[in-house]
């Protein structure tokens, strides 16, 4: 068992501390976003900070973009499935494109008689 000097349960800056000791806090404005699935978050922004509220902030609940009009909130980003390397290169390239460059490839091996 543990004796000696040591204060249970506190840590350094623990304790009862109050405006007095912090100093005054920063005149706060509350600002609403609604996402589109009707979650509102209101956080704060200190006034005397030149007041640059973001456009969008996204939603603590579900992480979708949200916006000031509770009207008329910003949709969610569309997402995009995962694409190999293959399939940008066959976005780019037709097949006869593919087949030429093959050909010019399998002929430069051939050159250098790499390959029959």
């Amino acid at each position: 068992m543990a004796g000696g000097n040591a204060i249970r349960g506190s840590r350094v800056g623990a304790g009862p501390m109050g405006e007095a000791e912090r100093g005054e806090s920063a005149p706060r404005r509350l600002v609403s976003f609604y996402c589109s699935n009707g979650h509102e978050t209101r956080p704060s922004f200190a006034e005397e900070a030149g007041l640059v509220v973001p456009e969008t902030w996204d939603c603590p609940r579900c992480g979708l973009p949200a916006g000031q009009d509770a009207d008329n909130p910003p949709a969610a980003p569309k997402v995009e499935p995962y694409k190999t390397h293959l399939a940008y290169v066959k976005e780019r390239r037709s097949d006869e494109d593919g087949a030429a460059i093959l050909d010019e490839a399998l002929e430069s091996l051939r050159g250098r008689g790499l390959i029959q």
